[in-house]
């Protein structure tokens, strides 16, 4: 090879270009960005409308319908799926992985433009998918003792918190809000005939800030005019005049009909760490920011200002901190990483038993890893658990080629030959084998380059990075090591390989190879025999989509019977709290009580809902992973709790996967057949032992109060049914009246009600008074029906037809495959009529998506391997059989996930695509070897014998080195290695065995399909 003779006749210049690629993999190092998982951007966006007061089938017949046929016909739209709840709706857009979602955002806006809905209702608006609108840390504030605001001081912080460089915003649910409230008196407006139209008006008239026109001033200047009436506290409207009596001209104040008063905003809400009031607050990152450097930046700017006397009344606790784990994750790979490395070094040691060859292949691993991380940088990659996890998988790998070419170098010294002719000669016989070798893995990767959807944004760079590495292994193996050989090695006194083959293991190898060329047939029908049984037991093996990864943290939601009141709530959430106070591996716990963090960020409250936030202690402090937590504690509340709640554990993994939890749709044009269908299928899925829970759509249900027109009546009183409700929803939830600015210069917002008045009690609300367009007042119970009714919270549509979700939650030891048979059979049994469609999603599509591409991917990647080969060996025949040791390696998979009990999941299959690419390596150098012995004019037979005995070495070596490299990715220590343990465990399982039957069975393929020894005897 020119390249190798080059680098051995020039040393400096070789040395110099490799300290050039070591600065620059420096700097590269550097100014990778750290990340968890490679950048992701679904194309998906989501359409919001507001209406008003309006109910949820009002939503869905007048907004939600005739928007979803205008979308639905969009390019590259995929699915269209849709809720309707009261006052407002929202529509998914997803769409085919290959659209971009910024060409098509001007149609959909045209398109909501041209729209027509309802005049009350608000403009529909488009929001893109961003995954950096969620937080990268979440947190407590609370108080430590009970004279502290902590809401106040929250307010205080979020100022401070914002400033850090890298934080977008910082987000404080629960803070302090204040406003001005004017609380009306029904009896004595009543009694004054007044309204609280009336009040409204006054307080609004008189608190105006207008301009006008320049006016023109003697010294010749233009000023503009200002016309000024502002109300600056509430003594000021409790001052303004309401009317004056002509009788007596007493005049009546704001404050003779109400109590004005400056005070916090009313809430049902309550938010509690470890039973201490608290706040939470959400930090999200600005766009293309390192999370790791963020997240630390935050924590220290957060450590410092705690310490300060203004804030020494709160306590933080971290629920959520991505920076944190994205540290500990890479941490942990990159420990995997150094130990491969070291574990490989070990047997080169063992091998080699010297000083020098080891160190020169031990060159080979650190200059690649840096060699890829500055091809990683102009790749625009990140730094996360993918790309360090594929640099683990290829850290065994990396000195593969090296070991090839030290040992044959090592092999001609001990022919005699000089250290530069050795270095020259032994790198030329085996650098068509390297080369091809290391083809033949990159060319595995290819297929995976053209999958579609999340697998391959997840695995794109996964299979760059590797594929990077290793062309750096094959540059350092063909230049650094031969130039170094031929420097530092010197000539053998004495032939090592014909020693070695006098040894007993060498002997006993070759006396077994003899006898498996004589006994080929028996050999072959074995392997046969071992590869049947591995494929069925390996379709056998449970399924997974991708490995749930312990963060240590559960959401719990909690769902009381709808009405139910927020004393009712707390009470379920002191019983769960009392639970976790019990559990040692509990570290903090947040109470939400009286909605939910994200109704509370639409300024929206639910009495019988609560969430709460549990953060576990980290994984090396605990025995319990937390899925074993979570199945514990959820089944010992739900025997506890019974019927009065609906509790739910949610664990969501960096994944975005939910683990234990299978999702799916039932849609029917046809409502009425849609719900028999759900009834029938509940049933059927409650008798499944494995499944833990099953809720569905239509058992969430609303008891409200309707308030029905009677025209006749109204009639009669003047009233028409717009002008009933428009009273009524004012007078129950208050009024914007206005804002002002106070003498502190803070903005409040004015609002006018009756208080809680009519909001205790049924009877209250009958007995409202409406003021009639003749000055009468009238009942509200004399003009209107009021009664308790049921109706749904939300109507759910699937590419526009009505959908009803199943959401079933099943035993942590059952797998994602068993549950989806178990659920299927269900079905089956529901006997569902055919207009009704089952449609998954969550992990069970994606895993059904990705499985389909994922096999394809393998069987292009060893119709690739084949391809690349053949033009390697100029030759169709010794490519078919170095490609018998492929199905050699499901043995060794199989075995190694049912020892392990390891799930069949993408990362998995991505092990058996690496195998692809690694198992053929061997074959190749035996096969090649055995080829240039034959050009020598050695016989077949022979040729085999000997390159059986001359190979057997870095056969060993090579694979050892993998192996061991690998090992401590398969014992998947510590947090965010759960991804890429599988992968681990399956390609050492089938790189163990496959090694062990490719030295027997290609010498067999080999002797089979030669003439001069297909009839050996």
């Amino acid at each position: 090879m020119r390249i190798s003779n080059f680098s051995i006749k020039r040393p400096v210049f070789t040395i110099v270009t490799m300290l050039l690629v070591i600065i620059l993999g420096g700097v590269s190092l550097l100014k990778i960005p750290v990340t968890l998982i490679p950048e992701l951007n679904p194309p998906i966006g989501v359409v919001v409308t507001s209406y008003p007061g309006a109910s949820p089938t009002e939503v869905n017949e007048k907004v939600t319908k005739p928007l979803e046929a205008t979308l639905a016909t969009l390019p590259g739209i995929k699915k269209v799926q849709s809720t309707s709840q009261e006052g407002a709706n929202l529509i998914v857009l997803e769409f085919n992985w290959s659209t971009n979602i910024e060409d098509v955002q001007l149609d959909i806006l045209q398109r909501l433009d041209m729209t027509p809905l309802p005049s009350d209702a608000e403009n529909p608006s488009f929001l893109k998918f961003d995954p950096a609108q969620f937080p990268i840390i979440q947190l407590s504030l609370r108080a430590e003792n009970n004279d502290v605001d902590v809401r106040v001081l929250a307010e205080a912080l979020e100022k401070e918190l914002r400033r850090i460089e890298g934080v977008a915003s910082v987000n404080v649910s629960g803070k302090l809000v204040e406003e001005v409230q004017v609380t009306l008196d029904e009896a004595k407006l009543v009694d004054k005939g007044l309204t609280q139209a009336d009040v409204v008006q006054i307080i609004q008239t008189n608190n105006v800030s207008l301009p006008g026109d320049p006016v023109s001033t003697d010294e010749g200047k233009m000023l503009t005019t200002r016309i000024l009436s502002t109300l600056t506290s509430p003594e000021d409207i409790a001052d303004l005049i309401v009317s004056v009596n002509p009788l007596d001209g007493k005049t009546l104040t704001v404050g003779d009909v109400a109590m004005v008063e400056r005070t916090e905003q009313a809430s049902t809400t309550e938010t509690r760490a470890n039973e201490h009031p608290a706040v939470l607050m959400s930090v999200l990152q600005e766009s293309g920011t390192n999370t790791a450097e963020v997240s630390e930046a935050f924590q220290k700017a957060l450590d410092e200002l705690l310490k300060k006397e203004q804030f020494s009344g709160i306590a933080a606790d971290i629920l959520v901190d991505q920076g944190d784990y994205v540290n500990l994750a890479i941490n942990n790979i990159g420990t995997s990483l150094l130990l491969g490395g070291l574990f490989a070094m070990i047997i080169l040691f063992v091998f080699l038993r010297g000083v020098k060859s080891p160190l020169i292949i031990g060159i080979a691993i650190p200059y690649s890893v840096i060699v890829t991380f500055v091809l990683m940088f102009f790749a625009d990659f990140t730094l996360n658990i993918m790309t360090l996890g594929a640099l683990a998988l290829g850290i065994g790998m990396l000195v593969d080629n090296a070991i090839v070419v030290i040992e044959n170098i090592e092999r001609q010294l001990g022919l005699g030959k000089d250290p530069i002719e050795a270095a020259k000669l032994g790198t030329k016989e085996v650098a068509m084998a390297i080369t091809a070798s290391t083809m033949t893995t990159i060319a595995v990767f290819i297929p995976v380059m053209f999958i579609e959807g999340l697998i391959g944004q997840i695995f794109t760079e996964f299979a760059l990075t590797i594929s990077f590495s290793l062309l750096a292994s094959l540059s350092v193996a063909l230049t650094v090591v031969p130039m170094m050989a031929s420097r530092l090695l010197k000539t053998k006194s004495e032939n090592i390989n014909e020693i070695r083959r006098e040894s007993r293991f060498y002997k006993g190898y070759q006396s077994s190879i003899v006898w498996v060329l004589h006994h080929r047939f028996l050999v072959l029908a074995t392997a046969v025999v071992l590869f049947a049984v591995s494929l069925f037991g390996l379709l056998k093996i449970g399924t997974e989509f991708l490995p749930a990864t312990d963060e240590g943290f559960v959401s719990v939601s909690v769902n009381l019977e709808n009405g139910a009141a927020v004393t009712e709530t707390e009470k379920i959430v002191a019983t769960i709290e009392d639970r976790l106070k019990k559990e040692a591996e509990v570290d903090v716990y947040v109470s939400l009580i009286g909605g939910t963090q994200q109704s509370q960020s639409r300024g929206q409250t639910s009495a019988n809902q609560a969430e709460m936030y549990v953060k576990l202690v980290p994984l090396e402090e605990r025995e319990r992973s937390i899925f074993e937590f979570v199945e514990e504690v959820e089944q010992d509340l739900q025997s506890e709790i019974g019927e009065k709640a609906e509790i739910a554990f949610n664990v969501a993994t960096s994944s975005g996967s939910a683990p234990n939890t299978l999702t799916f749709r039932l849609t029917d044009s046809n409502e009425q057949r849609l719900h028999e269908s759900v009834e029938n299928v509940q049933q059927e899925l409650l008798k499944i032992d494995r499944v833990t829970d099953v809720s569905n759509d239509l058992e969430n249900t609303l008891q409200e109060i309707q308030i029905e027109v009677d025209r006749e009546k109204a009639k009669d009183y003047g009233f028409v049914p717009a002008q009933i409700a428009q009273t009524v929803n004012q007078m129950t939830r208050g009024q914007l009246t206005t804002q002002m600015i106070v003498e502190d210069g803070t903005v409040l917002s004015v609002y006018t009600s009756f208080g809680q008045s009519f909001n205790e009690s049924i009877e209250a609300l009958k007995a409202m008074q409406l003021r009639s367009p003749a000055g009468l007042f009238v009942k509200l119970n004399d003009i209107a029906d009021v009664s308790v009714q049921e109706g749904p919270v939300s109507i759910r549509r699937s590419d526009q037809a009505a959908a009803v979700a199943f959401f079933v939650d099943y035993e942590t030891k059952e797998s994602l495959g068993g549950i989806s048979d178990l659920v299927d059979k269900a079905l089956e049994k529901a006997e569902l009529p055919p207009e009704t469609q089952v449609v998954f999603s969550g992990d069970r599509e994606l895993y059904d998506s990705a499985i389909d591409d994922m096999l394809l991917a393998v069987a292009l990647a060893i119709v690739l391997v084949y391809i690349v080969m053949a033009a390697q060996f100029e030759s169709f025949k010794y490519p078919f059989v170095i490609m018998f040791t492929v199905p050699l390696m499901i043995i060794g998979v199989a075995i190694a996930l049912f020892v392990t009990n390891t799930l069949l999941g993408v990362t998995s299959v991505i092990g058996i695509l690496v195998l692809v690419g690694i198992v053929v390596n061997n074959g190749i150098v035996l096969v090649d070897y055995i080829n240039q012995q034959k050009v020598e004019g050695i016989s077949t037979y022979e040729a085999i014998l000997l390159a059986t005995q001359d190979r057997l070495r870095p056969i060993l070596m090579t694979a050892l080195t993998t192996i061991l490299g690998l090992l401590p990715l398969a014992l998947g220590i510590g947090e965010g290695t759960e991804m890429n343990q599988p992968m681990g465990i399956a390609v050492i399982g089938g790189l163990v065995v496959s090694t062990l039957l490719t030295l027997y069975i290609v010498p067999i393929v080999y002797s089979l399909i030669d003439k001069e020894t297909r009839k050996l005897s």
